[in-house]
């Protein structure tokens, strides 16, 4: 029987869950107390979820998503328009144009942002499969990366990169959210709001 504290033992699995994105400190305690009160074949299943998912799930060969098979489901399907590619940042990006069901063209994966600071160049990016399949022209990338400096550093970068190619670009507009108060919006969400501004008469 193992001789570690059992206290110890909470303390690490609440430590592991506060290490996921957005789980605070208490979230991870609830989170925590919530799986040891599960009868042991739940937990079991659970880590078995886990342990099998990161062996099994990996990066489609064409767009970088996240899939079980070779290709991604997204890719293969034949009633997307194949020359219409979405770049985003990471696969978690992609749920949001899915769940819209508005969105019938195709994506790319950069696995990341430019990020001189943080030691992220665009070596360390999925570029290369981006070039090539902004090759054949008749092409449109919509950049839709974040706001941040780092989204805006990749999205210049691919700009000047494709800069005279046979390739359409294009970016997501950018305003201010719909119910939202002037006075609560930061100041780069009212910046883009002015630079995207359409004509009403």
């Amino acid at each position: 029987m193992d001789s570690e504290p059992r206290e110890i033992l909470i303390e690490n699995l609440i430590s592991q869950l506060a290490g996921l994105p957005s789980i605070g400190r208490k979230t991870a305690q609830r989170l925590a107390y919530h799986l040891l009160a599960q009868d042991e074949a739940s937990v079991r299943e659970l880590a078995r979820t886990l342990t099998d998912a990161k062996a099994r799930i990996h990066a489609c060969a064409v767009c970088g998503n996240y899939t079980e098979k070779e290709v991604c489901r997204i890719c293969d399907n034949g009633r997307r328009q194949q020359n219409l590619i979405c770049v985003v940042e990471k696969p978690a990006d992609i749920l949001a144009f899915e769940r819209s069901g508005s969105y019938q063209g195709v994506y790319h994966v950069l696995g990341g942002s430019i990020s001189p600071l943080d030691g992220i160049g665009p070596a360390d990016l999925n570029f290369a499969k981006l070039w090539e399949r902004s090759a054949p022209g008749q092409v449109e990338l919509i950049l839709a990366l974040n706001t941040n400096a780092e989204g805006e550093a990749t999205a210049t970068f691919i700009a000047q990169k494709l800069h005279g190619a046979p390739v359409k670009i294009s970016r997501l507009a950018r305003g201010i959210p719909v119910g939202s108060e002037l006075e609560y919006v930061d100041e780069l969400t009212v910046q883009r709001a002015l630079e995207s501004r359409v004509e009403v008469i």
